[in-house]
């Protein structure tokens, strides 16, 4: 059940040629739910072409906050994702990250 605690948040980027996805999307999207308080990712997911893929991205950003900035996503990213989508999933992240931002910045308006 929604409690209005959480919120929503997609970020995109284009998808390299090569990749499986790109024959569905040409867009690589990161979805994540967020704790609007703390900025905690609750859950997230992606459109990579895998199950597996999806699984592996949402278990590697649960847990870490928006509000600390990305770097340790990135970072995360980088070391353990070694897959063509690469360079997409960290701008697709930074692109989730900055709409954050500006929802937290039209809040305090």
């Amino acid at each position: 059940m929604f409690n209005g605690k959480t919120i929503f948040i997609a970020g995109h980027a284009r998808l390299p040629q090569g990749m499986a996805a790109k024959s569905v999307f040409e867009t690589l999207t990161i979805t994540a739910e967020i704790d609007k308080k703390y900025g905690v990712i609750i859950e997230a997911s992606c459109t990579l072409a895998t199950e597996h893929g999806r699984q592996f991205i949402g278990q590697l950003l649960k847990g870490i906050s928006i509000n600390d900035g990305m770097d340790d996503a990135i970072a995360a990213i980088n070391m353990y994702y070694h897959g063509k989508g690469v360079n997409a999933l960290v701008a697709a992240l930074k692109d989730l990250a900055l709409h954050y931002q500006q929802m937290k910045s039209d809040e305090s308006k």
